[in-house]
């Protein structure tokens, strides 16, 4: 099942020409979302668009699958993730995809990004069950039906950007959950250049340390010191002349290279890449720092030209805990109702702007 949330590049046209002229084309559903909620990131309610409908024709399936319509599945996929699913009795299973990286931008980033990501999801401790860490990868997420509605469904997550690991939080506080990397399943959308790539970190960074201007020095800081430090302390080692520091810097260095290496394999990068890591780290940190700047100018993000995203409850909270006192949040729980700023409070928001 394909839904179109109304997008602009005619995405649903495609689908339904394709479902009316291929061979195998009555195995797809189109579904046009409608219009869609205050308080609900566009992605959640296409998803929850798509569930709705799968409730009404596949009631007693067992499994939903997830997935983005640019992901290029490999054959016999879906039956591998059924069957850990079953062997193992978990609740999620999910499958970080290889994301597209063949041009220059792609190759200094996206690995980068993959071997970010890692640290602050790792992987081992996601699929510990005693672990309190959590998370999933959105791609390629297959999800029990029934303990999904005893998470609430996708109505629990209606405002989450980062809506894989909110995902992955709901379902693990509920049972064991699994997610891993794959070179079977690949991303086919291609990054704009620099631009691309920017517009997806700067999305979702600033929400990734939950709004924190602490969290966020505490990000530059830590970036700085472990992926910046060592190679200018290396590449300066002449001028300070200082063998201590010069040495545990180079120790530094080559232990980032080191750890960076699976990542570069899987893709098929040559070892080298790894001493561009520091200049990959500096243009996220970089980023992140735009993340939270364009979110101090204002509520809500762009993404794919709709204003809105990022405009949750949670965001709205945090705004007026920061820079407008007076606010008001409706009573009650703030997660599960939408925010509202009195008219006579916009002046705040405009004069901060």
């Amino acid at each position: 099942m394909v839904v179109d949330d109304q997008s602009h590049d005619h995405t649903g046209d495609i689908a339904r020409q394709l479902a009316a002229q291929h061979p195998k084309g009555a195995h797809l559903t189109v579904e046009t979302a409608q219009d869609r909620p205050a308080g609900w990131i566009g992605k959640m309610w296409a998803v929850h668009t798509g569930l709705q409908v799968a409730e009404k024709h596949w009631p007693d399936a067992r499994y939903r699958y997830l997935t983005d319509a640019d992901i290029e599945h490999s054959r016999g996929n879906l039956r591998e993730l059924v069957a850990k699913a079953e062997s193992e009795q978990l609740h999620l299973v999910s499958l970080m995809v290889q994301l597209h990286c063949k041009n220059a931008w792609e190759r200094l980033l996206i690995p980068a990004f993959v071997y970010f990501f890692q640290q602050l999801y790792p992987f081992p401790k996601i699929n510990d069950p005693d672990s309190h860490v959590a998370g999933a990868a959105g791609g390629c997420m297959l999800v029990r039906t029934h303990m999904l509605k005893q998470a609430g469904g996708i109505e629990a997550i209606r405002g989450e950007i980062i809506d894989d690991c909110a995902l992955g939080k709901a379902m693990k506080r509920r049972g064991k959950i699994w997610v891993g990397l794959t070179n079977s399943e690949h991303s086919i959308r291609p990054y704009a250049g620099l631009a691309g790539i920017w517009e997806r970190v700067t999305r979702t960074a600033y929400t990734q340390l939950q709004y924190s201007p602490l969290l966020l020095l505490g990000s530059i800081i830590g970036l700085a010191l472990v992926y910046l430090v060592p190679p200018l302390v290396t590449l300066t080692w002449p001028v300070h002349e200082n063998t201590l520091a010069g040495g545990l810097a180079v120790s530094a260095w080559l232990t980032m290279l080191y750890t960076f290496q699976p990542t570069l394999r899987a893709y098929a990068l040559a070892p080298a890449f790894g001493l561009v890591l520091p200049v990959a780290a500096l243009l996220y940190l970089i980023m992140t720092v735009d993340s939270a700047w364009q979110h101090w100018q204002g509520i809500g993000r762009q993404w794919k030209g709709r204003t809105g995203a990022g405009c949750t409850d949670r965001a709205l909270a945090a705004v007026q805990a920061s820079w407008l006192p007076g606010t008001t949040m409706p009573e009650g729980n703030p997660v599960l109702q939408p925010a509202t700023i009195r008219e006579h409070d916009m002046p705040k928001v405009n004069r901060r702007a």
